[in-house]
């Protein structure tokens, strides 16, 4: 053996030492927990019933082989920090609340999200839409006769509830909502939005369709109770986001629970129970078309 072939392989042994050290040095700087933390914005389900989710949660504990702690929130805003600040390892966000959240921290990773039945308000499918409702029995019959009213918004980290009327919407009546309505109110959810509008607390809001699907269900109102006068286009359903700083394993093994959680009873009950046929999976690009009308926002208060 010459010298340079006995240089080369202790080069090359140097090298393959390197890249296994690396690949263990990067493994143990991956997020490993012992508890994965869980979150949800608020929605009608969530604050009606958590037990509703323990099928999923079921399904993340047995993919994992850890425990789920789910994390209840008080606002879009809360969920966005806990992810943030690294308390919470998987959450739902609002398409609006996630690119919010992303622009902070790239790491932040979308694995799925929901496939939706046809409902009353709401389409087939992976998206949904934001609807401008009032009273059936208002006498409101156009965008035009609601100037000068009191109107509903959700949160200011909602895509339907805040984001679409503040740019899509604001296009229709070619002025910004503070001075077309007599006054614009947050009503902290799209159930909430949806009942607002029935007892009188404002004229119309805009709710996302598979939220005004969830009043209907629970027998406070129904579709002949409502009368839309704007839609806006479909957009992505709720993204459920993973920490991308879990290990890639942790994140395939979470991913890939959402996916195979309609081949159970126990997991095709619970998306009964929200009007999902199944999980699809889904990626930050999915997203682009919420950055669009942040851009848009954004460049109107420039």
């Amino acid at each position: 053996m010459n010298i340079w072939t006995k240089t080369s392989k202790m080069v090359g042994a140097a090298l393959l030492a390197s890249v296994a050290f690396t690949g263990i040095a990067q493994a143990q700087d991956c997020k490993n927990p012992d508890v994965i933390r869980f979150s949800m914005i608020p929605t009608e389900e969530t604050t009606q019933e958590l037990a509703l989710y323990q099928p999923l949660v079921n399904q993340i504990k047995d993919a994992t082989g850890k425990n789920v702690e789910f994390f209840l929130p008080t606002s879009y805003a809360s969920v966005v920090e806990a992810m943030l600040g690294g308390f919470v390892d998987l959450g739902m966000h609002g398409p609006y609340s996630y690119v919010i959240a992303q622009e902070k921290d790239p790491e932040l990773r979308v694995v799925a999200t929901y496939a939706k039945h046809k409902g009353q308000f709401q389409e087939e499918g992976p998206g949904y839409k934001a609807v401008l409702v009032a009273r059936a029995d208002s006498g409101y019959t156009s965008v035009d006769d609601l100037k000068g009213t009191v109107i509903g918004l959700t949160d200011p980290a909602s895509t339907s509830g805040n984001l679409l009327p503040r740019v899509s919407f604001t296009k229709v009546i070619g002025a910004e909502l503070e001075d077309y309505f007599s006054r614009v109110v947050y009503t902290g959810g799209h159930d909430l939005s949806g009942v607002a509008v029935i007892e009188g607390q404002v004229d119309a809001a805009f709710v996302a369709t598979h939220r005004l699907d969830n009043v209907l269900e629970r027998g406070i109102a129904t579709m002949d109770d409502y009368v839309v006068l704007w839609s806006s286009p479909v957009i992505p359903q709720d993204p459920f986001v993973v920490n991308g700083r879990l290990c890639p394993e942790i994140i395939d093994q979470i991913q890939g629970a959402f996916l195979a959680l309609a081949d159970s009873d126990e997991g095709r009950q619970y998306l009964e129970n929200v009007n999902a046929s199944k999980f699809v999976a889904m990626t930050d690009a999915d997203y682009d078309i919420i950055r669009d009308l942040k851009a848009a926002k954004d460049a109107k208060k420039n």
